[in-house]
């Protein structure tokens, strides 16, 4: 991994770079992702992400932190106990300069510490689970990193209004597989990342697949096809 995602972080953080990353998928065009974004405060988040922190209480891992917004709002207005987690030792460098407390560069899958009482992943959480054919090993995880009393809180998206309607309205989709499992590729200075698995899920099919792994599953907010969800210990 080329770490493109942290080295943009790191670089605006830094240097004040202003060159924005490239993102596309194996459904969407090139689209331009301002890195100032990632530095955004509480009140230019949306409203899912919002709720989200309003939310945490206890102990919080913060899966996915990238440039650490989510965890300096926990820890410093909330006053929460945050471990900011995410796989870009670059994005956890700019978390420590941030004053991040406790930081982790690891993939979430081999994270081991303490348990925690919220667990956040947002910016399309469910993203990491990358595809239906994994998101056991996945949700197993998270069980094992909660509390008995704690929650996960995880946004995404439902994608299908991305796809073309046909005559009778109906929706053209891939025959095989589930419709929001992407191949998700970053670009930064002229060079690109292999590409990852990336999973957008429906609220419907997260939801069936959390109570397979004992979870309870519960909509908190909906934003157009956005959505967040709570998933709790049955």
């Amino acid at each position: 991994m080329k770490d493109l995602m942290g080295r943009a972080i790191c670089d605006y953080f830094q240097n004040g770079n202003t060159e924005d990353l490239q993102t596309e998928t194996s459904i969407s065009e090139l689209d331009e992702l301002p890195v100032d974004y990632l530095f955004r405060d509480f009140d230019e988040m949306n409203k899912i992400e919002q709720k989200a922190l309003e939310l945490s209480n206890g102990k919080v891992l913060d899966i996915g932190a990238g440039a650490g917004s989510h965890s300096l709002y926990l820890q410093n207005e909330r006053k929460l106990d945050v471990t900011a987690l995410d796989i870009s030792p670059l994005a956890i460098k700019v978390c420590q300069l941030r004053g991040i407390e406790k930081t982790a560069a690891q993939n979430m899958l081999e994270f081991s510490a303490e348990t925690f009482d919220t667990i956040l992943l947002l910016m399309n959480g469910t993203g990491i689970f990358q595809s239906l054919n994994v998101i056991d090993i996945y949700l197993q995880k998270l069980y094992s990193l909660l509390n008995r009393k704690g929650q996960i809180l995880i946004d995404s998206t439902d994608i299908l209004y991305m796809f073309d309607q046909d005559e009778d309205g109906g929706v053209l989709i891939p025959a095989n597989g589930y419709y929001g499992e992407l191949d998700y590729i970053v670009h930064y200075k002229g060079e690109s990342e292999d590409p990852i698995k990336w999973l957008y899920l429906d609220f419907n099919t997260l939801q069936n697949a959390a109570v397979n792994n004992g979870f309870k599953v519960e909509m908190i907010v909906k934003d157009e096809d956005s959505y967040l969800a709570r998933l709790t210990k049955k």
